[in-house]
């Protein structure tokens, strides 16, 4: 047999309990026929011998926001001031740069209040900045937003009679001023005058933003929420990822979650939807599970509340320091529950937004309800993030079925701040670790980016130590899981939970030759984040290599 493809390295971690390591592996269009003694006579079109180096599963980013990191990447970056008067002259010197393009907003990306002694920027001194030019500057949760007078001006936040949208705010002072401060779905009054970006733009930030997922060995991922509401950039996203798939450009495969917002209502013949011939979809009844290996569709991205760092996250007991505020919900419980349904009915697995216990209660009814009612859909249904986990809503997402995304890579850069938001007694339920996974419960790792970098390695190291920047184990020792289980978040549980662990998520004869090079296996270094990614192949095909990489390729 001669192979496309023939791959050596010191160790290869396979994740398959079959055959959990190999030295070598054979691949044939872009998906692996064997190891080790299966290759006894094959020759081979390319060899490539890693050495001593590791070799496991391409690491899968279950939930992150692609094009948002891509078009941020050519805007301002705030996360390096620290203090307000950096943050100011960061504006300023921006301001200096645009003085030539009137009109053109200023964005920024990466603002968290907790390197400003907790405060938010004085919209005053903004104003006296930035004059009439528009201000955009993303809070690092996503869930909020800093701007100035002359953009809530264009967005008709100052007129007389204006009204939040349900679930967000114009946050305003005690006089009734405006801030500055824009809360949750209120960021769409202004998102909509940015809206919608080009195919061409957006084409270009996946090129940008894929291009830098390989260098962190991710071969997979999932966009959590395109096409409409407050997360979506176009209602026709999908033509830029396929045109970028087309162009070469799109440089790791990727599962698309439509935001719930982005689904129609749906007649059919009376015997669809489950006997009610009404839901909610996308045209010409296309649902989850469309699409090929590299490109296809996720479950429905559903925002239930909003965010921990903002305090906004729905909860039962009040945030410490913040007397009387348990958050919110950004919809109507029973609005919730109709429109989940009519999804559900019509063939879509959900994925329900849900950091705050509160939040994680109506998910956990309305998902075990629909399940109960319905069945199963093509793929697992989910609660993303299940950042505020009472011990009894651990056990009910195990005894229904229902995965989970808890974020190991906030623990260090964020871990501080929800701590000190929830108190000692709650600290135990923050994005829970091993308690999950010996109740049985699916974890799939995920960043969601850019709320926290995709750099795995740097995660897998804060599931194994939990450790905050302040030295605090976040949740205690109990939490922490082995390297073992750590890899196994961001390869097979992460398969799984996305529904596509029949071709990734393992190295296994006849699955896709998606794999990752590191310098070193994760279950032995004495520190998971300085593992180095030495190269990245998607179906066989480098999509990364370090430069200075020793590996050696002989035609």
């Amino acid at each position: 047999m001669r192979l496309d493809l023939l791959v050596r390295a010191g160790t290869i971690l396979t994740m398959d309990e079959a055959r959990p390591t190999a030295r070598a592996m054979g691949i044939i269009g872009g998906r692996i026929v064997g190891f080790d003694e299966d290759l006894a006579g094959c020759t081979a079109d390319s060899t490539e011998d890693f050495g001593d180096a590791a070799i496991t599963p391409g690491f899968i980013d279950a939930h992150c926001h692609t094009t948002w990191w891509g078009l941020g990447l050519a805007a301002l970056d705030l996360s390096p001031a620290r203090g307000l008067e950096e943050l100011y002259a960061l504006l300023e010197s921006e301001m200096h740069r645009l003085a030539a393009t009137p009109g053109v907003w200023l964005n920024g990306t990466g603002f968290n209040h907790k390197n400003h002694g907790g405060v938010f920027p004085d919209i005053k001194r903004l104003d006296a900045i930035t004059g009439d030019r528009p201000l955009y500057l993303r809070h690092v949760s996503g869930h909020a937003s800093i701007t100035n007078t002359a953009t809530l001006k264009l967005a008709g936040a100052l007129e007389p009679g204006f009204a939040n949208p349900v679930g967000g705010a114009v946050v305003r002072d005690a006089q009734g001023d405006p801030t500055g401060l824009v809360e949750e779905s209120a960021q769409g009054i202004i998102q909509k005058m940015l809206l919608p970006y080009s195919v061409e733009q957006i084409v270009g930030a996946l090129d940008a933003a894929t291009a830098r997922y390989a260098a962190e060995g991710i071969t997979s991922f999932t966009e959590a929420g395109i096409g409409g509401g407050w997360i979506g950039h176009s209602p026709i996203e999908v033509t830029a990822y396929q045109q970028a798939l087309a162009a070469g450009k799109l440089h790791a495969r990727a599962q698309l979650m439509p935001a719930l917002d982005a689904l129609r209502g749906q007649e059919s013949h009376a015997a669809d939807a489950h006997g009610t011939g009404v839901g909610m979809g996308l045209d010409l009844g296309i649902t989850a599970g469309f699409g090929n290996e590299h490109l296809s569709l996720g479950p429905v991205k559903v925002f239930m509340d909003g965010s921990l760092l903002g305090a906004t996250a729905a909860v039962t007991e009040d945030y410490c320091g913040h007397q009387h505020n348990t958050g919110y919900l950004l919809d109507d419980p029973q609005a919730y529950r109709e429109r989940v349904a009519a999804a559900y009915r019509s063939g879509w697995p959900v994925a329900l937004h849900a950091i705050g216990d509160a939040a994680i209660d109506l998910a956990i009814e309305i998902i075990s309800g629909l399940q109960e009612k319905h069945g199963p859909n093509a793929l697992p249904n989910r609660i993303e993030h299940f950042g505020i986990a009472r011990p009894d809503q651990v056990e009910a997402v195990a005894r229904h079925g229902i995965a989970v995304t808890p974020q190991a890579s906030f623990i260090g850069p964020l871990g501080d701040q929800f701590a000190k938001l929830v108190g000692p007694e709650r600290q135990g339920w923050l994005y829970r670790g091993q308690s999950l996974l010996d109740a049985g419960v699916l974890v799939a790792g995920s960043s969601d980016l850019p709320v926290a970098d995709n750099n795995v390695r740097r995660a897998m190291a804060s599931a194994v130590d939990r450790l905050t920047e302040n030295g605090l184990v976040l949740g205690g020792a109990a939490e922490c899981l082995s390297p073992l289980e750590a890899l196994r978040l961001y390869t097979v549980n992460a398969a799984k939970a996305t529904g596509l662990f029949a071709d990734r998520g393992s190295l296994a004869r006849g699955k896709l030759a998606d794999f990752v090079v590191l310098s070193e296996s994760p279950l032995l270094a004495r520190n998971i984040s300085d593992l180095q990614v030495m190269g990245t192949f998607v179906g066989g095909r480098r999509s990364h290599a370090r430069a200075d990489t020793d590996a050696l390729a002989t035609a």
